[in-house]
């Protein structure tokens, strides 16, 4: 149990500063968007198990061999006033840290998934007495807007992609139906479940530049991801167009929020709150990373590179099993052995 816990400190560092700069900084995520998200999101998940696992693992150490035998002690001292007299000040810090730490993640999970479903029914609500309901089909609605504006709201059946009679006039039928399987995709692929997890993870620990950089990265992925379903139909240069036509209107939450203040006059401050109702086909992380997003879309369309070849995201995907796989192993393994 000591050197879990050391190892498991260790590699909760390592997954909470240099890899991920490191995967920030990185070209080949464009080439596979689609692995680099399953890293990201392993990234994440054995970041957070490593962190809390470390803790419980060190303070666990005088009173069991393993996880499960420490949890049974301390069950013992909790339930049947066991003595404590084992535990040092060290040990005790580090189990409260770890319960703490937790509750801390759950509770902004939680937490955030209200705040977004909150705001997405109102959001919804105003849409229906404001906007009209579009013949490029169903599940699409119109406000009366004159900037090029185009984003989805999820919400299972009720989703809905949102589009302006800016954007509508601006747009040829081809860069419509481009907008639109992209919007589509996004709903289809269950998008704001990410941006909903990744958004969590910044606002729970606010303090770690990488929460930052990983949800920018992630926007940015699921942005490609969209992208790469509109090629299956439409052309590369009427995607190129239909991008610089809705990045010519405001983008990001920001911009939405104040086309949604001059279409929709009863919507609040914070009313659109995860990427995929900020930003749409015109990228997702609002101000200068929408910017950032936009340009690097337009610049894989541009200048396209082969997908990194499958024995690479073989490795990729293997070394996201062995992350997650290692310190599940470290803290669950022994303790069933034993």
């Amino acid at each position: 149990m000591f050197w879990t816990s050391y190892f498991l400190a260790v590699l909760a560092i390592v997954l909470a500063w240099p890899v991920p700069i490191l995967l920030s900084r990185a070209q080949w995520p464009a080439r596979s968007p689609f692995t680099a998200m399953v890293l990201w999101q392993a990234i994440a998940l054995a970041g957070g198990l490593s962190m809390i696992g470390a803790m419980l693992a060190y303070g666990l150490e005088p009173i069991g061999d393993n996880l499960l035998a420490g949890l049974r002690g301390l069950a013992g001292m909790v339930l049947f006033n066991a003595p404590t007299t084992a535990l040092g000040f060290w040990h005790l810090f580090a189990l409260s840290a770890a319960a703490l730490l937790t509750a801390h993640l759950v509770f902004t999970l939680l937490l955030t998934y209200y705040r977004i479903e909150r705001q997405r029914r109102r959001h919804r609500e105003l849409l229906a007495l404001l906007a009209s309901p579009s013949n490029d089909g169903p599940g699409t609605v119109v406000i009366n807007h004159d900037s090029p504006v185009a984003y989805c709201l999820p919400g299972g059946a009720r989703s809905v992609t949102v589009l302006s009679d800016g954007l509508m006039a601006a747009l040829e039928p081809a860069e419509l139906r481009a907008v639109l399987i992209h919007e589509n995709a996004h709903l289809s692929q269950r998008h704001h479940l990410l941006l909903w997890a990744f958004a969590a993870w910044r606002q729970a620990l606010p303090w770690l530049p990488t929460t930052r950089l990983a949800q920018e990265a992630v926007n940015s992925l699921i942005e490609m991801l969209a992208d790469d379903v509109a090629l299956k139909t439409e052309s590369k240069s009427t995607l190129i167009k239909a991008i610089a036509i809705v990045a010519s209107g405001p983008s990001g939450s920001a911009g939405n929020r104040a086309v949604l203040d001059g279409a929709l006059p009863l919507v609040t401050e914070g009313i659109v709150t995860d990427g995929i109702a900020d930003g749409g086909i015109s990228g997702a992380s609002g101000g200068a990373g929408s910017a950032r997003t936009t340009a690097s879309r337009v610049s894989r369309l541009l200048s396209p590179k082969e997908p990194l070849p499958a024995s690479l995201r073989a490795v990729v995907l293997a070394g996201c099993l062995l992350l997650l796989a290692v310190p599940t192993a470290l803290l669950i393994v022994p303790g069933l052995l034993g």
